[in-house]
C-alpha cells in the first residue's frame, strides 16, 4: 500500500497533486508546527500576467502553535474578487470560480479543516479516488520527529511504500526506511506548460491557475506527469 504524508497547503502546486493522485492514503500533517511565511495559508497566482500572493487571512497564527490551532480570518470575498478579475478571462473562469465559491465560502473557521475541505473538493472535480486521513487523528508517539514520526504512521497505517515531494530527498534515506520495511520513492515532477494570457509561462503556480487555464481531462493528465526516484 502506497502512502504520502504532507502538510495542508492552500490550493497547493500540481506536484502536491500529482502526489496524492499518486497513492492510496494521503496523510494531511495537521498536527505540526505551523510555518510563518511558509505556503500552508498562501500561493501564488498570476495577476495581469505578474505573479501575485494570493493569502488566507489567519488568527492566531504562530510557529508555536500546531496548524490544527490556528484558525481562518474572514478575507474570503477579497479573495474571490481577486481571483475574478485575475482569471475572468480565463477558459474554465465560470466552472472553476463556482467550485472555489464553494470551497471560499464554507463556514469552517479552523485552518487545517478548511484547507482539508479544500483538497477534498480538488479531488473530487478531478477524480482523484485517493483516501484522505487526517494525522491528528493516527494513534502515534508525538513525541518522535521527523522521519521517525513518518515511519510510525508508516507502519501504523501497514504501507509497504512511502512517497514523498522531490525536496523530501534531504530529510529521509531509503536504507533507514528499508531497515523498517517500507520503500521510500521521492515525486519528481516533468516540466508542464499550458497557454496563460502571454508568454513567457510561469510554473509552479497555485493549483487554480492551471485549473483556469485547461479543461478537467488535460489536468487529469498532467497528474501522471512524473517519475518516481
Amino acid at each position: 500500500m502506497k502512502l504520502a504524508i504532507m502538510q495542508p497547503y492552500f490550493f497547493p502546486y500540481i506536484g502536491y497533486w500529482q502526489l496524492i493522485s499518486a497513492v492510496d492514503i494521503f496523510v494531511i500533517y495537521d498536527d505540526v508546527s505551523y510555518i510563518k511565511q511558509g505556503w500552508v495559508n498562501r500561493n501564488n497566482i498570476i495577476d495581469n500576467n505578474k505573479l501575485q500572493m494570493l493569502s488566507l487571512q489567519t488568527i492566531g497564527a504562530s510557529s508555536f502553535k500546531l496548524i490544527n490551532e490556528v484558525n481562518v480570518g474572514s478575507n474570503s470575498h477579497k479573495i474571490l474578487k481577486t481571483l475574478t478579475y485575475a482569471y475572468k478571462k480565463t477558459p474554465n473562469f465560470e466552472r472553476i470560480f463556482l467550485l472555489l465559491k464553494d470551497i471560499m465560502l464554507n463556514d469552517e473557521k479552523n485552518l487545517a479543516v478548511f484547507l482539508t475541505y479544500t483538497i477534498k473538493r480538488i479531488c473530487e472535480y478531478l477524480d482523484i479516488p485517493t483516501k484522505l486521513i487526517i494525522s491528528s487523528g493516527i494513534e502515534k508517539n508525538n513525541e518522535l520527529r521527523g522521519q521517525d514520526k513518518v515511519i510510525q504512521i508508516c507502519q501504523s497505517m501497514q504501507a509497504t511504500q512511502y512517497i514523498n515531494a522531490i525536496g523530501g530527498q534531504e530529510l529521509y534515506q531509503k536504507e533507514i526506511f528499508s531497515e523498517q520495511g517500507v520503500e521510500l520513492s521521492f515525486l519528481k515532477s516533468k516540466p508542464i506548460k499550458y497557454s496563460q494570457y502571454k508568454e513567457p509561462f510561469i510554473s509552479n503556480l497555485s493549483i487554480i491557475d492551471v485549473l483556469m487555464f485547461n479543461d478537467k481531462e488535460v489536468v487529469k493528465q498532467y497528474l501522471e506527469d512524473f517519475e518516481l526516484i
